[in-house]
């Protein structure tokens, strides 16, 4: 496999923009394109997967994959999104390297791969850089050692680097998260597929369930049910075999995110984003906004029942216009189904008429940076009012943002909210270590300069 991000600068400085148009098309679902890529190196045979996210988190994902003994070949890309043909000798004949796995800065590479090995007979650790080894991963290891697997980190195994003795067959558990996380909902079903028995899931809210629809795509067996108080059960029989297939991933709805609010948020806005993956467990942003009062429309097939890729994700073509907000209230639950979207809805908040609360966000104390301590700097920098209580926020709307110096912290979600904030705010913005936003979308400061005016 080869290809290479071009370097970014260490400070992006952002202008207002007169007004903002234009159509886009996103990368590839970063989330969708990891468990493709997985799904390929467990499925014996060629693979294709088309407009995957070509951002540094799912490249550590392929490269893992590649130093595994499958074939990754680069077939087509332009920067965004990438097309590649994966040929793999199945689960049974994957092997470990001799040096650790790299997941870089990805989370969802280092959880979801340790769920893949858990039931492999092999050993292998999985590392990372300087901020990935700071996130913490006992929610993993508990039901991976449950199911019989051997997996040890550093600092009493709370930290990576993650060491991985497989065992096959793994023991079926039924387990309840103690925070709802796909990331661990995702981990176990992989562990799952190698395990003796019934693996049953259970979750206080529903997560997104790529996994779970992919995995069916394959030819594997999962069913999902509503559980108690609104949460979900997945229940999944062990010992299907992972089909390869051809597949398409959806535009990404987190990177779709920033638009929309830009959009929404700027008095003379109108964009279209091209091919956007509005799963019903991922969608919770665009639901958020329209409670907000966003005018945006979404666009599926013409009779209006929704368009679905060869994978089950639905996708749809959004357009979002200028549009007044107003403040909401923004349960824990809400938090669950919207974690990656939240830094870019406080920006929306601090404009928006009124008081934003949102509340049980610790998830967010955990990704590359403390999201919660980031975005409260950096708004409070340009001018917003928000109050922090634990792991909750209070955002006072109405703020009139001056540019300024702020800093992505190396966070990728940062970065670009405050480069959007850049957008309305006056005078000049400037983000320091904007080369982050390559994590998840590669080429989002290009469009940025496309659709200002």
């Amino acid at each position: 496999m080869n290809g290479s991000l071009a370097p970014a600068p260490e400070v992006a400085e952002i202008r207002p923009a007169a007004r903002l148009r234009g159509e886009l098309r996103l990368p590839g679902d970063k989330s969708v394109s990891h468990r493709s890529l997985i799904l390929a190196a467990l499925a014996k045979g060629e693979s294709a997967i088309g407009g995957a996210g070509d951002g540094a988190d799912v490249r550590s994902t392929a490269g893992i994959v590649e130093a595994l003994g499958a074939t990754v070949e680069r077939v087509a890309g332009n920067g965004r999104t990438v097309d590649y043909r994966i040929v793999s000798p199945g689960a049974d004949g994957l092997t470990a390297p001799g040096h650790p796995l790299d997941c870089g800065n990805s989370g969802t590479s280092l959880r979801l791969m340790a769920g893949a090995l858990a039931g492999l007979p092999l050993t292998a650790t999985l590392d990372g850089d300087d901020s990935l080894r700071r996130r913490p991963v006992a929610r993993i290891i508990g039901p991976l050692r449950a199911m019989g697997a051997s997996v040890h980190g550093r600092d009493g195994d709370s930290l990576p680097p993650l060491t991985v003795v497989g065992r096959s067959p793994l023991a079926a558990i039924d387990y309840t998260t103690p925070v709802p996380s796909a990331q661990v909902k995702s981990a176990i079903l992989l562990a799952g597929l190698r395990a003796t028995g019934v693996t049953t899931i259970r979750e206080s809210v529903a997560t997104r369930d790529h996994t779970e629809r992919m995995l069916r795509a394959r030819g594997v067996t999962v069913s999902g049910e509503s559980g108690p108080g609104g949460g979900v059960v997945v229940t999944m029989h062990g010992g299907q075999t992972v089909r390869p297939i051809r597949e398409r991933v959806p535009g990404d709805v987190s990177a779709a995110a920033f638009w929309l609010v830009a959009a929404a948020i700027h008095p003379d806005a109108q964009l279209t984003l091209l091919g956007v993956g509005v799963n019903p467990t991922r969608r919770a942003i665009l639901d958020l906004l329209q409670r907000m009062g966003a005018d945006l429309d979404e666009r599926t097939d013409a009779d209006g029942a929704g368009d679905a890729n060869d994978i089950g994700e639905p996708v749809a073509d959004i357009t979002v216009r200028s549009s007044t907000l107003h403040g909401i209230d923004v349960s824990p639950a809400d938090v669950a189904a919207a974690i990656d979207e939240i830094p870019i809805l406080c920006l929306a908040a601090a404009l928006a008429a009124g008081t934003t609360t949102i509340r049980g966000a610790s998830e967010l104390r955990h990704k590359e940076s403390d999201r919660i301590a980031g975005i409260a700097a950096g708004l409070t920098a340009l001018g917003a009012t928000v109050d922090v209580d634990r792991d909750d926020l209070r955002i006072r709307g109405g703020a009139r943002l001056t540019g300024t110096a702020t800093d992505s912290l190396d966070d990728h979600r940062l970065a670009m909210t405050f480069a959007i904030a850049g957008l309305v705010a006056s005078g000049r913005t400037t983000i320091a270590r904007p080369g982050s936003a390559a994590i998840s979308y590669p080429g989002f400061f290009d469009d940025l300069e496309r659709v200002r005016a």
